[in-house]
């Protein structure tokens, strides 16, 4: 996936087809929850304890097909839809279902606002139109992108407005260690030394820097596990690509040594099993059991960035804005030496290609096929 700014949902807009007081809302947000039951006995078969529990087992397989943040985004993109057609005077789930030229106007609306809020990217628009096929899948209902009033409508949005992806700025070398510089020395350092370190040299997404577990099968919603060696340690992850393993060697020194933040703060943290990354008391001195949440990178993150000083030609607005959790994965492609393959491997890109657009800095003329023409 492309890097790309977030975007804000559209404003509302005052329609006489809602009433003031929202209680249409409500019932339709209740009918909205009853509708979306993919995972069902047939009708004829009569329920029994066990089918019941095989039931609701089937719902949460059903559940983890998608990943946690695409079903929360999937979540949102049906609530924003329904709730534009309740403003109009609509019904996302009225016969025909679903209903082509009411999702063309939408998604119309979203290129271009009417209602003076900020037109989404092309990209948010791609993946809201992503979100909503997928809801209607939930209920039965297959949404087809190619008829004409949705296809043509969402050529036209890609041609007028596609505009090239906003990468975010990579992390070097010397930013990396500016960083965990501006950290204390307490528990929460330590942690979050071994964090920034970890992620780096890893070429983490921030999901997977804190689904790590200690072990195989610590806990039911990890994303994988670590193993601790002489020469590094060896990740098992459980990545969008499907599992693949990562090698973070240890590094030059102690101070810089990812593996050595790790095994840092594990052992003070006394932390042998379950996730790796949890959350600390509030003054610091003590590990918790709850897991960090991936928001935590990111907010890490921009207040090191800050701290340490990086790119302060630029106001603090436009600096939080220009780094994120793929600062880390676009810092090690931008920073490592080595065969493209080797790094391709390591962040679990499918294509080369995908590999360089995590390159801020390569020789892009490296291979002179004018020169190699005969020119």
């Amino acid at each position: 996936m492309e890097e790309t700014p977030e975007n804000q949902p559209l404003e509302p807009e005052k329609s006489t087809s809602a009433p003031p007081d929202g209680r249409d809302d409500a019932r339709v947000d209740q009918r909205d929850r009853s509708d979306r039951n993919p995972i069902a006995l047939p009708s004829h078969v009569a329920g029994s304890g066990t089918l019941d529990r095989l039931v609701d087992t089937a719902r949460d397989y059903a559940k983890a097909s998608t990943a946690e943040n695409t079903n929360k985004a999937y979540a949102a993109d049906w609530k924003h839809f329904a709730r534009w057609c309740r403003r109009h005077g609509a019904d996302p789930l009225s016969e025909p279902c679903p209903n082509p030229e009411l999702i063309g106007l939408y998604l119309t609306e979203l290129a271009a606002p009417t209602n003076g809020a900020p037109a989404l990217s092309v990209s948010t628009i791609d993946r809201r139109l992503s979100g909503l096929a997928w809801n209607y899948a939930q209920r039965g209902f297959s949404l087809d992108r190619k008829d004409r009033h949705i296809a043509a409508v969402l050529a036209g949005i890609k041609r007028k407005h596609a505009r090239p992806p906003v990468q975010k700025e990579a992390i070097l070398p010397e930013d990396i260690l500016a960083m965990v510089a501006t950290l204390p020395h307490d528990l929460r350092g330590l942690r979050d030394r071994a964090i920034l370190l970890f992620g780096y040299a890893g070429g983490l997404r921030r999901s997977e820097i804190v689904s790590l577990d200690v072990h195989k099968d610590d806990t039911l919603d990890s994303g994988g596990w670590i193993e601790v060696l002489d020469k590094g340690a060896l990740l098992t992850l459980n990545a969008k690509t499907g599992w693949r393993e990562v090698e973070i060697g240890r590094g030059s020194s102690e101070q810089t040594c990812p593996v050595h933040a790790l095994e840092q703060w594990l052992h003070f943290a006394k932390i042998g099993f379950g996730p790796v990354f949890v959350r600390t008391s509030r003054d610091g001195r003590k590990a918790l059991e709850a897991r960090l949440s991936d928001k935590h990178v990111a907010r890490l993150i921009k207040s090191t960035v800050l701290k340490s000083g990086i790119r302060s030609d630029l106001p603090e607005k436009d600096r939080l804005a220009l780094f994120s959790g793929h600062s880390l994965r676009a810092g090690l492609a931008s920073s490592a030496e080595v065969d493209e393959r080797y790094v391709q491997k390591q962040l679990g890109h499918a294509s080369a290609e995908m590999t360089r657009r995590y390159q801020r800095r390569r020789d892009r003329f490296r291979v002179n096929l004018t020169k190699a023409a005969g020119l």
